[in-house]
């Protein structure tokens, strides 16, 4: 499978940017290289359709339009899925390359200076003893079968029907091999095998970082571990530098070796995650498999993760490399925290200040600075931070007025970088002009909640049904399982552009009606936003359970957008309830989250006169603009 997704000009700062789709698309994609399909053969000849389409965060048709490309694995065939990213940058060691900091991981091969050749009398061929060294080198690199099953978010009481695919890892200290996360993607069963074995071991996901694109696996069997040694990490590379990438692609069974050199090295757009991290771009060839294969430099050490390629007409060979810095960021988060907490965010929406009237209007003196247009309402800068500030430096790291800083020699790199660096619930010390006065703030640094989330791993999605009314909340993927055009351009703007006023919020829709006599009339509509249950907004999905749970009136009183009305009997609903369920072969009325008592939390009381926390973002303020979410 392949994922595709835009690339656009690098942001200023992205540790909230809006959404994937505000970016203007043109002619090309960036493809995410998911794990090869697994096609399975019967006495009937089934074709293995790998079709294009244009999901979420792109327009369908347009030749001129940047495609966000995802070949989706569903329901036993190959199915194109949408993945994007939105990015967020760290601080580190500006002005030099990193090393990572995972010391259980120190043990690897170095490439030998000198070729040592000898001489086989049986076979009469010379051997190179470099070949052995590179035999080992190989033997860490293993080929990762997964086995998925997808909800079914239009139907969330079920689940899709299962699919599986090949992918690459490889083995680092502690007994663990990396990969991929969208290799293990809604797993159900993971088996790794190694080089030249014919037995497949059974793995178990230990962590999966969704914007890193990152999954730890760890391996029981003693076996699989016998005559093996751990790859170590290298340094990040400079441009020119060669690299070798090792993985599983399509096209054979055995293991596959290319070369290239390191291209470019800047904050990227990662498919999966819908996150911009540090990435490595590299000219040798990756192909759908090579996913969690690891890429090493001269020495021998791995120098990044194989993830995604770049695809269009105009280019050839562009692949791109999680490097070790983003790894290390991964496996230390995990060693600390027993599980992975996510990359942090500051939270803001910048503006470039190139324009020196812009500049003067401010009263920022120098060259120098990016201004804030605006603040998540539920992130921890909005304690200190206010539209209007002009943010000048990052723990002591100048920011110019184009949103970057420096990396390396004479290298810049966006100022999200200094972010992504940063671990969750770190602190951060910002520099600010505020009304011409230089100030010091300190903010905390939490990874982004989104409105509508991009993925929902491992648990099923919320539902309520209510006289045949279903209920759930707005997500990406339900987006992508109705398609866009059913959704209507209003609930898509709003899964687009919205922001969370407060911790919980959803955006919470009557998906479908199951036709009954209770509800006859109301049996065509669907994806619509319920505003209000009885006259009180909704907040959530678990706010409407307890809102038609607690109900004491004759009627339950549903209110949608454009002043549509649904009123249903209260105690008729009830008793219809039952019947439905059964006519449908739906074993339960609510999902199991919607059982637990519900709790009001005085952050989740919205302001009245507010449009449910939607703040719409032109396009325009996006992308060549000079408008990025930080």
């Amino acid at each position: 499978m392949a994922l595709s997704m835009p690339v656009k000009p690098r942001s200023l700062a992205s540790p909230l940017s809006p959404h994937p789709s505000l970016y203007k698309f043109n002619a090309f994609s960036l493809a995410l290289i998911n794990p090869c399909k697994v096609l399975s053969f019967s006495s009937t000849p089934t074709s293995h359709k790998h079709p294009t389409m244009v999901r979420k965060y792109g327009r369908q048709g347009s030749s001129t339009s940047r495609k966000i490309i995802c070949q989706k694995r569903a329901r036993g065939r190959s199915k194109d899925d949408t993945n994007t990213s939105d990015v967020d940058g760290g601080k580190g060691d500006v002005g030099r390359s990193q090393q990572t900091t995972y010391k259980s991981l120190s043990l690897g091969l170095q490439k030998p200076e000198k070729k040592n050749l000898s001489y086989d009398l049986k076979d009469g061929q010379v051997i190179d003893a470099d070949g052995l060294q590179a035999a080992s080198f190989l033997h860490a690199v293993v080929k990762v079968y997964c086995t998925h099953s997808e909800h079914d978010y239009s139907l969330p009481w079920q689940k899709q029907r299962q699919y599986t695919s090949t992918g690459s890892a490889f083995m680092i200290g502690g007994r663990k091999l990396l990969t991929n996360a969208h290799c293990v993607e809604h797993h159900t069963q993971v088996k790794v095998k190694r080089r030249g074995d014919d037995t497949k071991f059974v793995a178990t996901v230990l962590a999966k970082g969704v914007e890193c694109d990152i999954a730890l696996l760890s391996v029981e069997s003693e076996e699989f571990w016998q005559g093996t040694e751990p790859l170590c990490f290298g340094r990040l590379p400079c441009l020119q530098d060669a690299v070798t990438v090792v993985g599983y692609p399509l096209g054979g069974d055995t293991i596959s070796v290319t070369k290239g050199v390191v291209s470019r090295i800047e904050v990227t757009s990662y498919a999966h995650g819908a996150a911009d991290l540090l990435g490595i771009q590299i000219d040798a060839a990756i192909n759908s498999g090579n996913s969690g294969g690891p890429a090493f430099n001269e020495n021998g050490e791995c120098i990044g993760v194989a993830f995604q390629v770049y695809r269009s007409d105009d280019a050839e060979n562009i692949g791109y490399v999680i490097p070790t810095t983003v790894v290390s960021h991964f496996l230390n988060d995990y060693e600390k925290n027993g599980k992975y907490t996510g990359f942090p965010c500051l939270g803001v929406l910048l503006q470039k200040l190139e324009n020196p009237a812009l500049r003067e209007c401010l009263n920022v003196p120098s060259n120098e600075g990016v201004l804030i247009r605006a603040v998540e309402p539920t992130s921890p800068a909005n304690q200190v931070l206010k539209a209007g500030d002009v943010i000048v430096s990052f723990d002591g790291v100048a920011v110019a007025n184009e949103g970057t800083v420096p990396f390396r020699f004479s290298e810049r790199i966006a100022f999200g970088y200094l972010i992504s660096e940063k671990y969750t619930g770190d602190t951060a010390e910002i520099g600010i002009i505020r009304e011409g006065k230089k100030m010091n703030v300190i903010t905390t640094l939490k990874p982004r909640v989104h409105l509508v989330p991009y993925h929902i791993e491992g648990v099923q999605p919320s539902y309520l049904i209510v006289a045949g009314l279903v209920f759930t909340p707005l997500s990406e993927p339900l987006i992508d399982d109705e398609c866009e055009e059913s959704m209507g351009l209003r609930l898509l703007a709003k899964a687009r552009y919205s922001l969370p006023q407060f911790e919980g919020e959803q955006i919470v829709i009557l998906s479908q009606i199951l036709a009954s006599e209770v509800n006859i009339g109301y049996e065509n509509m669907s994806n619509q936003q319920v505003l209000k249950c009885n006259g009180i907004r909704v907040k959530n999905i678990r706010h409407l359970a307890h809102l038609v749970d607690s109900c004491k009136n004759k009627y339950l009183i549903f209110e949608f957008e454009d002043k549509l009305l649904v009123v249903l009997e209260r105690q008729a609903a009830s008793l219809k309830t039952p019947q439905i369920l059964k006519d449908y072969g739906i074993a339960c009325e609510r999902s199991p989250d919607l059982t637990e008592p519900y709790v009001l939390s005085e952050e989740q009381t919205p302001v009245e006169n507010e449009d449910l926390g939607c703040s719409p973002i032109l396009n325009s303020q996006i992308d060549f603009s000079g408008m990025l979410w930080a």
